[in-house]
Order: structure tokens, then C-alpha cells, then sequence
């Protein structure tokens, strides 16, 4: 009895922890997971129909008229050293014209869906969400979600973003 205890134990402890341990639980087959610049800017802005580059670091979000409705700034270009669970975790962050941080997204990448959806329900993606960017650099983020590795990359892309982006910000 007390074997299938300690077994029981053991198993239940190595799923619900798989991220936690240092170099284990890694998938055997990572899978891509494609995620769309398009549809993550469309999401916020539905009426976005051009993006334009503005510098290293930002994008203009245009509207059907041409007139500015938003920016964003990615992650991809840079961290190539910065992994999560699987491999790069690179981030797009939505801000409107003040600068308001309306979302952060992971685009593409070969993370677990699982633990990504975990980081999604516990609400980590919008812990940035609302704050001004001066205001986002100081979020504290709890990367213990069971998903660790994803969320200290993904903080870390951000971060990234708000202290060598934000210096580089384009004009309203």
C-alpha cells in the first residue's frame, strides 16, 4: 500500500511539475505552433488593415485611411538567446497611441500548448495589460505557474522590449 502511495505520488508530481525540473520534461517532439502578427494586431485592432516599420524596434499600426490607431514592437528580430521550455519565445506588445499597453502575445513558437494555456488562464499575458510603458517596466510577474521556463522566457522578451524598445519609441 504505501508503495502505490510513494508511486501514485510520483507520477502525479512529475506531471503537474514537468517544467520545474532543471533539463526535464522537455517534449520529445516540439511541435510549431504558427502564430499570425496579423491576427494577434487584428485582435486588438480589428480595423488595422497595414503595418509599417518605423524603426528596429516599432511598427505603426495604420487604419483604412492611413491614420495611426496603434503600435507594436517584437521581439523576434532579438533574444535569440532568451529560450523557454522548448525554444525562443518571442513577443509582439500592443500599445495604443498614448502608449498604453493594450496586449502582450507569443507569436510563434514550439512551446507546449498546455503550459501556454495555463500562462493564458492565470491571467500572466495581461499582467502588463493597461499600464503606460514607463508603468509596465516595473510589473513583477509570478513565473511559479507551472509553467516556468515559458513564463521567465516570455518575461524576459518583454522586458527586453520595454527597457530597449521604449528608448527607441516613435513620435505619436
Amino acid at each position: 500500500m504505501y508503495r502505490r502511495i510513494v508511486f501514485v505520488l510520483l507520477l502525479v508530481g512529475n506531471m503537474v511539475f514537468a517544467q520545474d525540473r532543471p533539463g526535464g520534461g522537455k517534449d520529445k517532439n516540439p511541435v510549431l505552433h504558427e502564430v499570425s502578427n496579423k491576427d494577434v494586431v487584428q485582435s486588438i485592432y480589428p480595423d488595422a488593415v497595414k503595418v509599417e516599420k518605423v524603426n528596429d524596434y516599432w511598427y505603426r499600426i495604420l487604419n483604412a485611411k492611413s491614420k495611426t490607431i496603434g503600435f507594436a514592437m517584437s521581439s523576434v528580430s532579438f533574444c535569440k538567446d532568451v529560450k523557454g521550455y522548448n525554444d525562443l519565445t518571442p513577443v509582439m506588445i500592443l500599445v495604443d497611441k498614448n502608449k498604453v499597453v493594450k496586449k502582450v502575445a507569443l507569436l510563434s513558437n514550439w512551446e507546449t500548448p498546455k503550459f501556454v494555456s495555463k500562462l493564458e488562464q492565470t491571467g500572466f499575458f495581461d499582467s502588463w495589460v493597461g499600464k503606460d510603458l514607463q508603468s509596465a517596466k516595473t510589473v513583477q510577474v509570478d513565473a511559479r505557474t507551472g509553467a516556468t521556463y515559458t513564463a521567465k522566457a516570455v518575461a524576459k522578451n518583454v522586458d527586453f522590449l520595454l527597457n530597449t524598445a521604449v528608448a527607441k519609441q516613435p513620435k505619436k
